[in-house]
């Protein structure tokens, strides 16, 4: 997520009375959980054993709960409750704005875009040109589409991304301060939902077609001309390669890679990166021909028992 203007890092800490630690000629342009984080943003460790990780980060500023050594280039803002201070700036930045009409003023509609009774276009939605947008679908806040997109009836773009913090007292919900991003001529069927990302962008790349009932999680990365067959389940923080086609009911689990051109059979089940180029079968997803001749071995297990 990135800010309106850049803003001053020690401007930053007198704003959430941190202790500031290293350049304080810093400029924060933006927040990011620490798997999406660029040079200028600012992200949050709370947990030691996971402070070299957010260190060694692209991140610029890094909210911390516990003074540390600086590295070259970066400032430390020492907080108590790092997580609260990142999420309640994340507030500021992403404010709650119910929506009092069905378009709100501020969406961008681009010439020629059709857009049908009952569907709801959230505060600063950009939408390009020649984009067919069918009854009662949703578009959230802050989404953008390109030229050509078609949001079937009953779609939701742009939901708030599960995600949750586990304290004490329960599960603390992150405020979802990314978006979503539909490239040109993509295609979203019926029902889908598309959740926005915590702090990035959910991406479904440029040519790709989304059956009914798919379900993309946030921060998610889909490339360009894939296939998704319906009740395709994708969890959240996901890297999908281009060309990429999945059968209807697969799943796959969060912070996965799948290759260019994989194909994953329908039913399957995804729990680990998978090669581009191949075709992949079962639960867990595995080569199409080693889980076939596991299958057909299966088979022979009875006569097998029966011979001993």
């Amino acid at each position: 997520m990135k800010f309106p203007l850049p803003l001053p890092v020690g401007e930053l800490a007198e704003q959430i009375g941190a202790k500031l630690l290293g350049d304080p000629d810093l400029l924060a342009t933006g927040i990011n959980e620490v798997h999406h984080v660029e040079a200028g943003d600012i992200t949050f460790v709370d947990v030691e054993k996971y402070y070299a990780k957010a260190l060694g980060s692209a991140a610029t500023i890094i909210l911390i709960n516990k003074a540390a050594e600086v590295p070259e280039g970066k400032a430390l803002l020492v907080v108590e409750d790092p997580f609260t201070t990142y999420n309640n700036l994340v507030w500021r930045y992403r404010p709650w704005q119910p929506l009092q009409r069905n378009i709100a003023t501020s969406a961008l509609i681009g010439e020629g875009t059709t857009i049908e009774p009952g569907a709801v276009i959230g505060d600063h939605v950009v939408i390009g040109k020649n984009c067919y947008i069918q009854a009662n679908a949703y578009i959230g806040d802050h989404s953008v589409m390109g030229d050509e997109v078609i949001v079937q009836a009953g779609a939701v773009i742009g939901s708030d991304a599960f995600y949750f913090k586990k304290t004490s007292a329960g599960f603390h919900k992150w405020r979802s301060g990314g978006r979503v991003v539909l490239e040109d001529r993509v295609d979203i069927g019926a029902n889908c939902t598309i959740n926005r990302g915590v702090s990035s962008d959910t991406i479904i790349g440029a040519g790709s077609k989304l059956d009914c009932q798919v379900q993309i999680g946030h921060d998610t990365k889909v490339g360009k001309k894939c296939l998704f067959a319906a009740q395709v389940g994708i969890a959240g923080n996901c890297t999908i390669g281009n060309e990429v086609v999945i059968y209807g009911q697969a799943g796959v689990a969060q912070n996965i890679t799948i290759g260019d051109k994989a194909m994953i059979s329908a039913k399957a089940g995804v729990s680990k990166d998978l090669e581009g180029g191949k075709a992949y079968f079962g639960i867990p997803a595995q080569e199409a021909r080693d889980a076939y001749r596991e299958l057909a071995a299966l088979r022979q297990l009875p006569d097998f028992l029966r011979k001993k």
